[in-house]
């Protein structure tokens, strides 16, 4: 900055005091004070006299409310001579309320008493009706025998009737007189103020002079001219800084470098918008010379001189030079920032989620507007689906297009893109090369793909293009192109490293994406196949359920309905702790254990031990083979339901408890005994037996649907209840139902998979059942025998009858021979017939073919022709051997036996034609 010399400051005789600013503001001032006391004087005169009025008017109100309140007066208005009575009384109040008088009078004004004898018994003047009617007022009295500030109270008798009236005041010009009193106090104050005003006024008018250096406003105006016009003359910038960092002044050179706001004056510098670095450089307490700064898009060598330093903070006047020869360097420096910085931001915004569209979309999101006006993803169509891409491109799809504003000239998201053999295009793809159009109304090899989009896109104004193809692993997996507009500058050679750059980081995570989908499409078909489709028909249950996947992957949740023999139907569900192919390949093996354990007809307690058997042995075959993939937190409820009885036993391997919604809409959670999860310890488990009712539902379920990352399994536990007593409420059906508890339970982002199963139950009607005890005497066999076929009459079954005569024969010939007593026939009519014998021995019989000369053998093998199936499950006492009929369709007639069901009478024939199996091998 150019150094001006300063001019001389003149002495203030030079000027006289008279023409100096200092004087003039101090006349001002005086002249504002007096005003101002003079002012306040007047008020306080005025106040002091409205305060002493209304001291006065309190004053005669009590005075008059005391005395006529008090509780002779009534009795003494009421006397011979009331001035006798209350003369004396009257006059002791006035003296002790400190009030001039105290009248007492009847309703027409008759003074009884008063503070001048003379006017005893005269009538008092002024308006008395407001006290008449019963109203106590207060008012200024002007009139004889003087004015007064007086109050006015009404008597009353017992009956709230006016009998006389109490008028107690102060005489004005006592009023007066207390005003006189207070005048010198205030006119001293005044002048006391007036003095202490005026000497501060001399004070701020001696610093004043000081500052000014006595000088008039005529020569201030002229110094204030010429130094002005030198400061937004020159063209540096001067910013002058105070110790509290606020700016004092600010040139329009300053201004225009630092963009200052027009308000920049007066204000503090953090309050100017600046860069931090920019304001700790004009806010520091040291000296700096010369220091290259960067302000926006300017580079500024930056003076810093700091003047009255006071224990190192001060004034500071700072001075700001553009340097217009580094301005290239800068520009330079800022899109290399810039590019660094878009290379961070697509780092951790590309790429966050395992989707290759939502990849797509996140790489044009960074890239527009900082890079790119426009930008279009297109994605192979195996890389769409998470196949393996192949090395033709015959078709892309758009996955995200994104631009500064809508275009006409771009396909949307999702528009097929046709690539043309022998177009420049489809060499790039299939060479893997990026291409670079600088001016593309000038070029045309673009256009050669789309040539009427090309030309739209001439026509909205783009400019330049990049096109880089999205590699991964030597595989090209799309293509990412970028546009410009024309109004920006188009791109250059050194634009395509920083693109392939981009492009590189968005292809890996396109191809983990892809890599994701294909793992998850695998589980996903995988789980589907192992799951059930549809459920079997039975008449105990009518089932509904649902099955919702998480969307971070597959899990391990199933369910089956399993239908059992003696119209009985097993209820399964389970979990898989985990998620991915081998919680769906683990899932599907318990699956299938269950299915084949169940055909054995075991207990719940039995099947879930069978099954925790085998997870042990499974988790011992993956440790040996030591990859890890052992079953951890494996869970499942196994429970039976009995129609003919309504009974359901269950037996839980650390599964949640089900849920029973009885057939009034109470919600219940009967105790299940808990054991533990399968494959993690070897005890027994033990079971619940549960009567249902016709039309409870039963309510089975997975830990995802009750639990969720911020809501415990109580809450969830609790809004199932809720849900299903609002369901119960409406009488809905179990799909229904199954639909409405996932609606209320299922959270917005599911992280684990969930499973339910609704079965209400239906009872067998009793008329379906038939039931004896028979005997174990041989004899006793034909009895049962005829009953059966008189039962089977009544059922219209008569075309089975002779087979199902043959079964329990062969059955009960059986229990007679190697069973213990009681025997029990039952046989059920439902979806099928079931012919059932129990006896109270544990010993099982099996199916053996018999030799040509063995005489026994065959029974079994007879009965096995006749029925569908047959079996034999264990209950906790004794054995049943069951065999099933179907109902419908050809009945079995085995042609290697001619029976004559009258030759069944004895045991003899029976044993003749090979009766039924014993459990030590050939009969006798």
């Amino acid at each position: 900055m150019t150094a001006h010399r300063r001019s001389p400051v003149p002495h203030p005789s030079r000027w006289g005091l008279r023409r100096s600013v200092a004087m003039q503001v101090f006349g001002m001032q005086v002249v504002l004070i007096v005003l101002l006391v003079a002012a306040a004087a007047v008020v306080l005169v005025l106040q002091s006299r409205s305060d002493s009025v209304h001291a006065a008017r309190s004053r005669s109100l009590a005075a008059a409310e005391a005395f006529a309140y008090g509780p002779g007066l009534p009795r003494a208005l009421r006397s011979r001579d009331p001035t006798a009575v209350l003369e004396p009384l009257a006059q002791a109040a006035r003296k002790g309320a400190g009030v001039d008088f105290i009248a007492v009078m009847n309703t027409r004004g008759i003074r009884y008493t008063d503070a001048r004898p003379s006017l005893i018994g005269k009538r008092a003047t002024g308006d008395l009706s407001r006290a008449v009617a019963g109203h106590s007022f207060t008012e200024i009295f002007n009139g004889e025998p003087s004015d007064a500030v007086r109050a006015v109270v009404p008597v009353t008798d017992g009956h709230g009737q006016v009998i006389g009236l109490v008028s107690a005041g102060i005489e004005i010009s006592n009023v007066s007189d207390l005003v006189s009193r207070r005048l010198p106090l205030l006119l001293g104050t005044a002048a006391a103020a007036l003095a202490v005003a005026t000497a501060g006024a001399a004070l701020v008018s001696r610093r004043l002079s000081r500052q000014t250096h006595g000088l008039g406003p005529a020569e201030m105006t002229r110094m204030y001219e010429h130094n002005d016009a030198v400061l937004h003359a020159v063209r540096e910038g001067v910013l002058i800084v105070g110790s509290d960092e606020q700016v004092m002044l600010a040139n329009d050179e300053a201004r225009r470098l630092l963009s200052l706001p027009p308000d920049a004056e007066l204000g503090r510098v953090s309050d100017l918008g600046l860069a931090p670095s920019t304001e700790q450089l004009l806010t520091r307490g040291e000296a700096v010379t010369d220091a290259v700064h960067l302000t926006g898009d300017r580079l500024l060598a930056v003076n810093l001189r700091l003047t009255r330093a006071r224990a190192g903070l001060g004034t500071r006047v700072v001075t700001l030079r553009d340097t217009t020869e580094l301005r290239a360097l800068t520009g330079r420096a800022e899109v290399a920032r810039e590019r660094l910085q878009l290379l961070y931001d697509a780092s951790g915004r590309v790429g966050t989620s395992l989707d290759a569209v939502r990849t797509a979309e996140e790489l044009a999101e960074v890239a527009v507007p900082r890079f790119a006006d426009f930008v279009t993803v297109d994605l192979t169509e195996p890389v769409m689906s998470g196949g393996e891409p192949g090395g033709s491109f015959t078709s892309m799809r758009r996955a995200a297009v994104r631009g500064v504003r809508d275009s006409a000239a771009l396909d949307p998201a999702g528009t097929r893109i046709e690539v043309e053999p022998g177009t420049p295009l489809a060499q790039y793809l299939a060479a893997g090369e990026a291409t670079l159009e600088t001016d593309l109304p000038g070029a045309y090899d673009w256009r050669a793909q789309d040539p009427l989009g090309g030309l739209r896109a001439v026509d909205e104004g783009f400019g330049s293009l990049i096109r880089m193809p999205l590699t991964a692993r030597g595989v090209v997996l799309g293509l990412v192109s970028f546009w410009r507009a024309l109004e920006r500058d188009p791109y250059e050679e050194e634009d395509l490293s920083f693109a392939e750059e981009l492009a590189l980081r968005a292809a890996l995570s396109v191809d983990n994406a892809r890599r994701f989908t294909r793992e998850h499409t695998t589980a996903v078909t995988l789980q589907q196949s192992l799951l059930p489709h549809d459920l079997p028909e039975n008449r105990a249950l009518d089932v509904a359920h649902r099955y919702v996947p998480a969307r971070a992957g597959v899990g391990g949740d199933w369910f089956d309905v399993i239908p059992l023999p003696g119209a009985r139907v097993a209820l399964v569900i389970g979990d898989v702790v985990g998620h991915g192919l081998h919680a769906a390949v683990t899932m599907g093996r318990l699956r299938t254990a269950v299915h084949n354990f169940s055909s054995l007809d075991l207990s719940p307690d039995e099947i879930l031990g069978h099954l925790n058997d085998l997870v042990l042995t499974m988790d011992e075959g993956n440790s040996s083979l030591g990859d890890g993939t052992s079953v951890t937190g494996a869970t499942c409820m196994y429970a039976v339901y009995e129609s003919a009885s309504g009974r359901c036993t269950v037996a839980s391997a650390g599964h949640l408890g089900p849920a029973l919604v009885d057939p009034d809409g109470a919600v219940l959670f009967p105790d299940v005994p808990a054991g533990p999860p399968l494959g993690t310890a070897n005890l027994p488990f033990e079971t619940a037996v549960l009567d249902l009712a016709a039309g409870t539902s039963l309510v089975l379920y997975t830990d995802g649907l009750v639990e969720e990352r911020g809501r415990d399994i109580d809450a969830g536990l609790d809004l199932l209840r809720t849900t299903l007593e609002e369901q119960a409420r409406l009488d809905t059906e179990p799909q229904e139902m199954c639909r409405s508890v996932f609606d209320a339970l299922s959270p917005s982002h599911r992280e684990d998979d969930a499973a339910l199963l609704v079965a209400r139950t239906r009872l067998l009607d009793p008329s379906s059942v038939a039931d004896w005890e028979m005997d174990a005497d041989p004899a006793a066999v034909a009895t049962v025998r005829s009953q059966a076929a008189r039962r089977l009459g009544e059922w219209g079954l008569d075309e089975i009858a002779f087979n199902t005569e043959l079964i329990l024969s062969e059955l009960l010939t059986n229990a007679v021979r190697y069973g213990t007593a009681p025997i029990r026939v039952r046989l059920l009519h439902s979806a099928t017939l079931t012919c059932e014998v129990a006896d109270s021995s544990s010993t099982s019989p099996h199916l053996k073919r018999a030799a040509a000369m063995d005489e026994g053998g065959r029974g079994l093998y007879l009965v096995a022709q006749f029925a569908e199936r047959w079996g034999t499950r264990y209950p906790p006492r004794g054995k049943i051997i069951w065999a099933e009929q179907l109902l419908t369709g050809p009945q079995p007639q085995p042609q290697q036996w001619s029976v004559d069901l009258d030759d069944l009478d004895d045991l003899e024939g029976l044993e003749g034609l090979g009766g039924a199996e014993g459990p030590g091998g050939p009969d006798p």
